[in-house]
């Protein structure tokens, strides 16, 4: 039976994967959400003729006709109900922010005039036009307008414009309940004391550290021995309690590689085990009838880093109402011959050029358990499969970590 390809593997996930539910949070609690609805100004943005720059205001009128000595008639902070220019002849003094006084049409900043008591004068190269340094009403968003989209993951500038539009609380995708699983009797948590034949169990750091700078914020992690009765018990217990399982090991063909077997009996349905990638083939990915998602990811440290990236965050945003996005593609910076007949990640380093260009330098690991090459990098390029040559200047999609 023919391997899925990392394409038909996205689409069965796709098909499989449950929507997470809703809920409104805080407005201070939804960095990093999903957006849930959208998001209209409650009126006009700016809501009016605002002040850009410390200085005075006037009318430029008066400038035009040869007026250049203004008497300061008031003082307006931010905040302060906006004054009334009583005479051309007069000014405000007014602060960044304010709105702009009745009767005046321009800000000239505080450095290019001089004061003489109640009066400034204009320096001599000052040219004054109408609405020079005002932020006009409604330049930015009529009222109305749509600010945000639901889809939009709410960084800090959404943050502070879902604020402006006077909003409390957002309506956001529940954030999952993942729990990240390793296996196998060789893993020794750092800190413990460790055997020569013994390794760390470092997948499971990283897979968490990966979700967590991702969005995903509930996240845990547990540790099974090979042990299928062990495993079971484990797993029956995970599957209950969580939205999405993450599991790292055992679903390759050795003896000690028991988690399929165990998911099955458990009954999770598996939907692939294996992808026509490298490295990664393995990956194994399964649903409850209750809707629980679970993916197997390979054991070797660059597999399960590779897979997570590329399956496991992009299905986690769909699932959370994520808006489709053009996937990233990024030029080699250096040719690159891919041997393997299955599409090739490979881990790259972005570099700008000179001129702005952005390109990806390779850098090979030492094979799927060599992690220790992944420092410094910015993610992986996805390469069709070969026997080819993908020469310098090849452009394939980019899958940041």
């Amino acid at each position: 039976m023919a391997l899925l390809t990392p394409a038909e593997a996205d689409q069965v996930i796709a098909n499989h994967m449950r929507p997470l539910a809703k809920e409104a949070l805080p407005l201070v609690q939804c960095a990093g959400a999903l957006l849930q609805e959208d998001i209209h100004a409650e009126r006009d943005q700016p809501p009016f003729d605002r002040v850009a720059m410390d200085g005075v205001s006037l009318a430029s009128q008066a400038v035009r006709e040869g007026l250049r000595s203004f008497r300061v008639q008031a003082f307006q902070a931010a905040g302060d109900p906006p004054a009334i220019l009583a005479d051309v002849a007069h000014c405000i003094e007014i602060m960044t922010g304010a709105k702009l006084a009745q009767g005046c049409d321009a800000v000239v900043p505080v450095e290019r005039v001089t004061r003489r008591g109640d009066t400034v004068v204009l320096d001599e190269s000052v040219v004054v036009e109408p609405w020079q340094n005002v932020h006009r009403r409604g330049s930015d968003a009529r009222e109305g307008a749509r600010l945000l989209a639901a889809g939009t993951i709410l960084r800090a500038p959404e943050i502070a414009v879902a604020a402006s539009a006077g909003r409390p609380r957002l309506r956001v995708a529940v954030q999952p309940s993942i729990i990240v699983v390793s296996t196998g009797n060789e893993l020794i948590d750092p800190g413990e004391p460790i055997l020569p034949h013994q390794v760390r169990r470092s997948n499971t750091y990283g897979l968490v550290s990966q979700l967590r700078l991702r969005g995903f914020s509930r996240v845990t992690d547990d540790h099974v021995v090979d042990d299928m009765a062990v495993l079971q018990r484990a797993l029956r217990l995970h599957l209950d309690t969580h939205d999405v399982l993450v599991l790292s090991g055992g679903v390759s063909a050795g003896r000690f590689d028991l988690v399929p077997q165990a998911l099955i009996e458990l009954g999770v349905q598996q939907h692939f085990h294996k992808i026509a990638q490298h490295p990664g083939k393995p990956l194994w990915f399964g649903t409850t009838p209750a809707g629980v998602a679970v993916f197997g990811l390979p054991g070797n440290p660059v597999s399960s880093l590779v897979c997570l990236a590329r399956y496991v965050v992009p299905a986690l945003r769909a699932a959370s109402g994520g808006v489709p996005r053009p996937q990233d593609a990024v030029a080699l910076a250096a040719p690159v011959r891919v041997k393997s007949p299955m599409a090739w990640f490979l881990p790259v380093r972005l570099a700008w050029d000179g001129q702005g260009a952005l390109s990806a330098e390779p850098c090979p690991t030492n094979g799927s358990g060599d992690f220790t090459s992944l420092v410094g990098t910015d993610g992986f390029v996805e390469l069709p499969p070969g026997p080819r040559e993908c020469g310098r200047g090849f452009v394939a999609p980019f899958h940041p970590w």
